[in-house]
């Protein structure tokens, strides 16, 4: 198959990229490399070193004898650039991962919210233009976020739920409660996609996906200029990273709040197995579906414990400190969602186990000269102050 990975120099964009060319699919990889100059932003790096994604894919074929097409551009900001890519390459299938990725980011002040809702808005809305004129046939498997459903106290379907009201029934897209302006851009692209299904009979696949842990392909293995990025800063890393780098640094794991925030999380192989399900077993002309990408759920609170006791067992000292909640969100809530699908399509999920954490603590010491602990703590409120004076902000 064509495939276009949107985001392709991303942490979860570039393996996807390789992996679907090492299957012997015909790849090509857009990418405006926003993400870096976010970075370097707001003065963060990835634990490992990260090549450019010009010498990544440089490096890939020279290695695998297999080529991948390269493609430049803003998709927010220059429909152009869109329509043109899409015309030269004719995609059977798109899988979307170019949007700003950052809860926290979203919510640092009104310039960055702005910023991620249109790049993630407005690029998804000039995809779906360019696909109705260029190859409206092409199947989108987009990357959303559980965190689109927030905590419900009802079980969380996939997708979809049957309504009843009044001695009616209908059924439509399950209610949504987005945690930061990060996550609300999700819901938007949600409802741009299924409007875009309902209305020009366009092929989505809506991927909510859990929080995503693993810093290892079998294809980022084959060489270290192939390596995805680790983050464990506060504005683009991930909880399970930021608790195994403080556990390698010798500072307490900062649980926020309770610790009783629950989420549903999944290995990379799996993101990476995933996609690959729902690419090849495409959503029919006019269909929206949702699938809840996930394998396993688990509190703050659980996957602090988790990592203090590998890292304990490895001969780390290792405290844990409950510290105020940055975020308004619930710490103690039901959750329990469905994920069925995936597993009826074959995935085989790996499992969140104590050799894989002991394995991302190794990596964190090989490379603990590179960590700057100044990082880790939370810097960014959900609810800052109300300004004093009657000023633009």
């Amino acid at each position: 198959m064509r495939i276009l990975v949107l985001g392709g120099d991303g942490y979860l964009g570039w393996p996807t990229a390789m992996y679907f060319s090492a299957q012997g699919h015909e790849v090509a990889i857009a990418d405006n490399l926003a993400k870096r100059y976010w970075e370097a932003e707001i003065g963060v790096e990835p634990l490992m070193p990260i090549r450019t994604l010009q010498s990544r894919v440089s490096r890939w074929e020279e290695i695998s004898n297999k080529h991948i097409n390269l493609f430049i551009g803003d998709i927010a900001e220059n429909h152009r650039f869109v329509y043109s890519m899409l015309e030269e390459f004719q995609p059977e299938a798109i899988v979307h991962f170019a949007e700003q990725p950052s809860a926290p980011y979203s919510m640092h002040d009104r310039e960055k919210a702005v910023a991620t809702q249109r790049n993630n808005v407005l690029g998804t809305m000039n995809l779906m233009f360019a696909l109705r004129h260029s190859c409206p046939d092409a199947h989108i498997v987009k990357l959303g976020t559980m965190g689109e459903y927030g905590t419900p106290n009802i079980d969380i379907e996939e997708g979809w739920l049957d309504v009843k009201h009044n001695g009616r029934k209908d059924r439509m897209l399950y209610p949504k409660k987005p945690g930061s302006f990060y996550h609300l851009s999700k819901v938007h692209d949600s409802h741009n996609l299924e409007f875009g299904c309902r209305i020009w009979g366009m092929r989505v696949t809506d991927l909510n996906q859990g929080v995503v842990y693993g810093i290892e392909t079998d294809e980022t293995l084959l060489d270290r200029d192939l390596s995805t990025s680790f983050h464990y800063d506060s504005i683009f890393g991930t909880v399970l990273n930021r608790f195994v780098v403080q556990a390698v640094t010798g500072t307490p794991l900062t649980v926020y709040g309770k610790g009783g925030q629950t989420r549903g999380f999944l290995n990379i192989r799996d993101t990476l197995r995933c996609v690959e399900l729902a690419v090849l077993n495409p959503a029919e002309s006019g269909e929206f579906r949702v699938f809840n990408q996930f394998t396993e759920q688990f509190s703050v609170i659980e996957l602090a414990e988790l990592v203090q006791k590998v890292a304990t067992s490895k001969g780390l000292d290792v405290e844990l400190e409950h510290i105020e909640n940055p975020r308004v969100e619930q710490e103690d809530h039901y959750f329990n969602a469905k994920n069925s699908k995936f597993v009826e399509l074959g995935l085989e999920p790996h499992l969140l186990t104590d050799e894989v954490v002991s394995h991302m603590i190794d990596v964190a010491i090989e490379h603990k000269e590179r960590i700057d602990k100044q990082l880790i703590l939370p810097n960014v409120k959900w609810c800052f102050p109300t300004p004093t004076r009657n000023i633009l902000v």
